[in-house]
């Protein structure tokens, strides 16, 4: 069969002949359909993310959609290795299949879960998002960051804030849900400014955070109090990514003058949990109340692929 195939850590796929997959007890070929190019999946390859592969060749793709034997369609995840989704066929466990709505087409299909599945834990999991609450996404214009502005809203918040740098993408956010935007690339003050006009009285309830670095740090100087308070509501700043940098400076007097808690997105959920959001997610999309832009690139095209920049869209993969 043909593949995506890498061959060392830190290079891009090839386009190549790989071994045809054979399923053991408890797993189902799949012939894929299509497979989403992500941000996880290039830290895979390039040895960044901490289940990047040690030993090669190896197929790229965590996930993708495709049909069994019997000709029913899914959307799987995790392939056995040295197989991947990037490939006309692929081996999985079969609980690791999920049904896929008639509605969507496979491009769609296998684009909207990685991230949609991912917001949508992030602010009803890892937050717990109230209705009527006010939600300030950081890094609004990613791919993953605009379904969040959409999900905010699903989920009954009262105001979303999208917060971005894109300037394109950004004016397409109100389409989208966002209540107000606020645009990252100003000075420092002009952005510390901006967030604390956005609070206003009430406060970022809840904050999903795809940046970390500069923009946290402007954030967290603009919502220190400067008085004590009593019964001011609580702010969760769910930390999900770190495109602006990894580490930032914390001063013990935003901890100490807010009602702030920080919390990550590391361990997993449990399988209902998961399930659910993977359903809550893929049901949206087929009625039409979550989009996600994609783009069609043939498998054999896979290297120039790998290196394009495509931020605010996903490529999907085409064997």
């Amino acid at each position: 069969m043909k593949a995506a195939v890498l061959h060392a850590i830190g290079k891009p796929p090839h386009f190549e002949q790989f071994l045809d997959p054979t399923p053991g007890e408890g797993e189902v070929l799949i012939n894929v359909s299509a497979a989403a190019l992500k941000p996880v999946d290039k830290q895979m390859a390039a040895g960044t993310h901490y289940a990047s592969p040690r030993e090669f060749p190896v197929v790229c793709g965590m996930d993708g959609v495709g049909r069994l034997e019997d000709g029913s369609r899914v959307f799987f995840g995790g392939a056995r290795r040295p197989y991947g989704a990037m490939a006309e066929q692929t081996v999985v466990r079969r609980v690791q299949c999920f049904s896929v709505p008639e509605e969507l087409d496979d491009v769609t299909a296998a684009a909207i879960p990685n991230p949609g599945v991912s917001a949508w834990l992030s602010l009803k999991h890892s937050a717990k998002l109230a209705a009527g609450e006010t939600v300030l996404i950081l890094g609004a214009t990613g791919v993953t960051g605009k379904l969040a502005v959409q999900i905010a809203k699903i989920l009954g918040a009262g105001r979303v804030v999208a917060a971005g740098r894109n300037e394109h993408v950004m004016s397409t956010l109100h389409e989208l849900g966002a209540d107000s935007t606020i645009r990252l690339d100003k000075p420092d003050e002009e952005l510390i400014a901006a967030f604390r006009r956005e609070a206003g009285e009430k406060r970022f309830e809840v904050i999903i955070d795809y940046l970390w670095g500069r923009p946290t740090e402007a954030l967290l100087k603009a919502i220190t109090g400067k008085e004590f308070a009593i019964g001011e509501s609580e702010t969760r700043l769910v930390e999900v990514g770190e495109s602006a940098g990894a580490t930032i400076t914390l001063p013990a007097a935003v901890l100490r003058s807010t009602a702030l808690t920080i919390l990550g997105t590391g361990g997993m959920p449990s399988w209902d949990i998961l399930s659910d959001a993977f359903q809550q997610v893929m049901n949206s999309v087929a009625r039409g109340t979550l989009r996600i832009e994609t783009e069609r690139v043939p498998l054999a095209e896979i290297e120039d692929a790998w290196e394009r920049d495509a931020h605010a869209h996903r490529l999907v993969v085409i064997p």
